[in-house]
């Protein structure tokens, strides 16, 4: 049998592999199995340098399923390829607790390199993969030996390029030339409601030349050399190359080219003839299949062997770059948070400028530290050691993500997915909203992403309600597995980034004040701070009551409570630094911080609606619930009631009330 021959063979067994997945499901995408199969057998078999036995392998090339809809086709590729993806685990596509779930997770299905199903995902997190390539080969590699040289490619639809990520994100891969990413464009004309006429009428070809890519089109997807012959053109491009393959939705199926096939099962019978074609029981692969794809195993072990080799052949000529790059390779962090100061109390600075400081002299301390702003590095305060990144200064360390928030986001995960950083992305609180996407999937994946929000409440003053962020601190607490700091100080500052950085599991959000904060911790209470809330003013004799703050109105809650004293009221103020993690406090610690009595106040300018798990229905919530104004910003704070006199006047009142 020759290769064209096997070659067909093996797209049919892709495609009747996801059917029969599907089928079972009684739930899943056909149309995208069915005409994509040769894209996909293509890459697997003819051009992804991989290897199955070596899943962390760094020069790997990487394959982003964008369009993770089509996520059993990909599972029929990696059993084939001989993933750890057996016929019991195809069988049980979409069942609860498989490794084969709806959509593409990373973490449970071996060789599944991103989590994708929100369309456009996926096309900006393969953009940070190769941001990542490009960095690291920039760095690392030398005129007589290569060590970082591996592609991204991502597999994506006419609804990933109709997302407004993809156009971010893509835009910043042609600015930045990331030569090393190709996007495979399935260009079916279809999508879930309709023709994609109806929707969509961009010139391709000229929108993407005009933003930096090399584009080639490939006139009919069945061709398996056609797109192999792309690849290779492509991949000697000094560009980032999209190459738009045309294929039918639901190939051979009796709904092929039309929307009917996106998202729904065959018939039972239509797929039992799609198995018969092609002979054998029902999720039985050819043996001529099995024998083809035993190829990637043992082409991948053989380039993995040659790394090998490379990597000897550095260690000899370029230590110290070598064990630099060990490290890196095993995400190794090394920072002394020793170095960093104790901040005394003549120290007053906003903190956004604090975390600044210990930004930039933890990226001294570490290769790990990598990223960026969306427009607002100055403001945000967010410049590290080791110059601007662009296409001619790949080695740099600061991104310059320009104003695409969302494709910060999602980049970053793509860094942290690729191995050998510690990504940070930051903007301004209020608009956490336009990359709350990219933050779910970090914590999704369990990725260690950084993001610093500055400008954190209605102090923002001047710029008004657009830019006062009032909701936003309640949804980033909303998102399961990401830590949210909110610190009142600069020494709260600095445990929220060594907990931001020692949690290797989770992404972080560090929420920083624009205006200036003087310190209102010291020795004897800032360790409790590890706990996310503790005990920053402790009653004087007997506790009459307890205000709870973060961030800038902790001071405020202790100057409250200073004039409460004098008023023969004695109360304790509790600083909350991270609600999640003071969640994951023991009960005898909690309760030993806020006890269950009723003479609780919350003090947080915004929302702040997850601080009634800590309060009676006697206590009193002081939170913001209508958007800010426009004014200077201690006006608008004393507008809204936040200054000391407003405080001690309401909890003066919370005693009235619940005697």
């Amino acid at each position: 049998m020759g290769n064209q021959d096997l070659d067909n063979l093996a797209i049919e067994t892709l495609r009747v592999l996801s059917l029969e997945q599907i089928n079972r499901a009684e739930s899943g995408h056909p149309g995208i199995a069915l005409g994509a199969a040769p894209i996909i057998h293509a890459l697997f078999k003819h051009n992804l340098k991989i290897s199955p036995k070596r899943l962390n392998w760094i020069d790997r090339d990487r394959f982003v399923l964008s369009a993770g809809h089509g996520s059993a086709l990909l599972y029929s590729a990696l059993h084939l390829a001989n993933y750890n993806v057996s016929k019991d685990d195809l069988m049980n596509f979409r069942q609860l607790n498989s490794i084969t779930p709806g959509h593409p997770e990373v973490g449970i299905t071996d060789g599944v390199e991103a989590t994708t199903g929100p369309l456009g995902q996926g096309v900006a997190m393969a953009v940070g993969m190769a941001l990542a390539e490009s960095h690291l080969a920039a760095k690392y590699n030398k005129d007589d030996i290569t060590v970082i040289d591996h592609f991204v490619y991502c597999l994506c639809s006419d609804g990933d390029l109709q997302e407004g990520i993809s156009n971010e994100a893509l835009s910043f891969a042609g600015h930045n030339k990331l030569s090393k990413l190709i996007i495979l464009y399935d260009s079916n004309d279809i999508q879930l409601d309709t023709e994609t006429g109806l929707t969509y009428s961009e010139d391709i070809k000229n929108k993407f030349q005009s933003i930096g890519f090399n584009y080639i089109k490939v006139e009919n997807g069945e061709f398996v050399d056609d797109i192999n012959s792309a690849i290779m053109e492509a991949k000697k491009s000094d560009k980032p190359t999209i190459i738009e393959i045309k294929t039918v939705i639901g190939f051979g199926s009796t709904l092929e080219n039309s929307s009917k096939v996106h998202g729904s099962p065959l018939s039972s019978k239509e797929v039992l003839g799609f198995r018969t074609k092609l002979g054998g029981e029902e999720f039985s692969v050819p043996d001529e299949v099995v024998s083809y794809y035993e190829d990637i195993k043992i082409a991948g072990e053989f380039e993995f062997k040659a790394w090998e080799s490379n990597m000897k052949y550095y260690s000899v000529h370029y230590e110290k770059e070598y064990n630099e790059l060990i490290k890196v390779i095993n995400n190794k962090l090394e920072v002394d948070f020793s170095l960093l100061p104790l901040y005394e109390k003549d120290y007053k600075k906003a903190t956004r400028v604090t975390s600044g400081e210990i930004l930039y002299e933890l990226s001294k301390q570490t290769p790990l530290i990598f990223g960026g702003a969306a427009d607002l590095s100055s403001s945000t305060k967010t410049i590290v050691d080791g110059g601007v990144y662009g296409r001619n200064f790949q080695v740099g360390r600061n991104v310059l993500y320009g104003v695409r928030e969302h494709a910060m986001g999602a980049i970053s995960n793509g860094l942290a997915l690729h191995q050998g950083f510690i990504p940070f992305a930051s903007t301004f609180l209020v608009f956490s909203d336009y990359l709350k996407p990219a933050i779910r999937i970090s914590a999704l994946m369990g990725k260690q992403v950084i993001y610093l929000f500055t400008h954190d409440s209605i102090a923002v003053g001047e710029d008004g309600p657009t830019h006062e962020p009032v909701e936003q601190i309640t949804m980033l607490r909303s998102i399961p597995n990401l830590n949210v700091f909110r610190p009142a100080d600069a020494n709260e500052v600095k445990i929220a980034w060594q907990i931001a950085l020692e949690d290797r599991n989770k992404p972080s959000a560090i929420i920083l004040t624009r205006q200036n904060v003087e310190i209102v911790t010291d020795n004897l209470d800032i360790n409790n701070a590890y706990k996310g809330c503790y005990i920053i003013k402790k009653e004087d004799k007997k506790l009459d009551g307890i205000i709870i703050a973060s961030g800038s109105e902790v001071l405020v809650a202790i100057k409250a409570s200073e004039i409460l004293l004098l008023k023969g009221l004695d109360v304790r103020v509790c600083s909350m630094l991270s609600m999640n993690i003071f969640d994951g406090q023991d009960e005898e610690y909690k309760s030993s911080v806020i006890p269950n009595i009723d003479n609780i106040m919350a003090v947080e300018m915004s929302e702040g609606s997850h601080y009634y798990k800590y309060l009676s229905k006697k206590a009193l919530p002081y939170f913001i619930t209508k958007f800010g104004k426009s004014g200077k910003g201690k006006e608008v704070i004393s507008d809204f009631k936040y200054d000391v006199d407003n405080i001690v006047l309401s909890f003066e009142e919370l005693i009235k009330r619940n005697k």
